[in-house]
């Protein structure tokens, strides 16, 4: 039994290396071709030039996915946002460092020592996992959801294969459920993405216009330069998804709605209502309604609390 224990750990173990090296592969050839736009567009605008890494982005990581189904490889999600974080602090320490004030050179190393302490955090944290008892266990869909209710919004999540109390959603990026226990992290960690590639897309349009690598021809441009466009065009196309990400969420507390109860409303009996047809007619229709909204500020204080 222990050497089957300690074979499975090993395997595990390795799985986990594996998935990471994937996952590195992954972010350098993203990184790579969206770095060759610039270097055959550069006399393109830079809003064509991320319409066109947008959809490079989605071509890139698509067939990606396909090459690795194909040879029966997995890339690791965690692992690639990490990894990506750190591409972005490499080309920002080795490149646009040079051209950014000591106050904005400390405040960007604190933001990103802050998302990496913060994703640590997360993938480890337990989202309130609840142990289902007889009530969850057995019974049908509706009885189930019912019981889960009662108990505090508690909703099963297929990924995890557990229950998890507050349940928003599950997250790949972070490879853990969203959930009471750790919903005000996910929370912070979105806004220090949001404010960390803000503050390199602003260090590096400074040096991009310091050292005048909009205007130069190909011939004139470098790799540096190249893989400092690459990496504000990726992180542009980052704010742009993560920003309405954001907001969606805001608008979910402020009104006190998970995203998986949005999603899936007529699952939970609390959030259905019958509304009788006119008369003469016996038929009824299913609306929403919240039960859970206390208004805004009676939401965010639910949420902060």
């Amino acid at each position: 039994m222990a050497e089957t224990d300690d074979r499975r750990t090993r395997d595990a173990r390795t799985n986990s290396i594996g998935r990471c090296i994937v996952s590195c592969i992954s972010v350098f050839l993203t990184q790579f071709t969206l770095a060759l736009i610039p270097r055959f567009l550069y006399t393109s605008p830079l809003s064509i030039q991320l319409a066109l890494s947008a959809l490079v982005f989605v071509v890139v990581v698509g067939l990606g996915g396909r090459c690795r189904r194909a040879l029966g490889v997995y890339a690791s999600a965690p692992a690639f946002v990490v990894i990506s974080i750190i591409y972005v602090w490499v080309v920002y320490v080795t490149v646009v460092r040079e051209v950014v004030p000591l106050w904005t050179d400390v405040l960007f190393h604190g933001e990103v020592a802050m998302l990496i302490i913060g994703l640590c955090s997360i993938f480890n944290r337990d989202p309130g996992r609840v142990t289902p008892g007889p009530s969850l266990s057995s019974g049908s869909v509706s009885e189930v959801s019912e019981t889960s209710s009662l108990m505090g919004r508690v909703r099963y999540c297929r990924s995890c294969e557990a229950y998890i109390k507050g349940f928003d959603h599950h997250c790949p990026a972070f490879g853990n459920c969203i959930g009471q226990n750790n919903h005000f992290l996910f929370m912070a960690l979105l806004a220090g993405f949001l404010i960390t590639e803000s503050s390199f897309v602003a260090c590096s349009s400074k040096f991009a216009s310091k050292s005048s690598i909009l205007y130069q021809t190909r011939l004139e441009s470098n790799l540096a330069a190249d893989l400092v466009i690459g990496g504000l065009l990726f992180s542009l196309l980052q704010l742009l998804w993560q920003g309405i990400f954001f907001m969606w969420h805001i608008y979910c507390i402020c009104f006190n709605i998970k995203t998986d109860e949005w999603i899936n409303w007529e699952k939970y009996p609390e959030f259905q209502h019958q509304v009788k047809s006119e008369q003469g007619q016996s038929s009824t229709t299913l609306t929403f309604q919240n039960p859970y909204d206390k208004g805004i500020l009676g939401n965010i204080r639910e949420f902060l609390s």
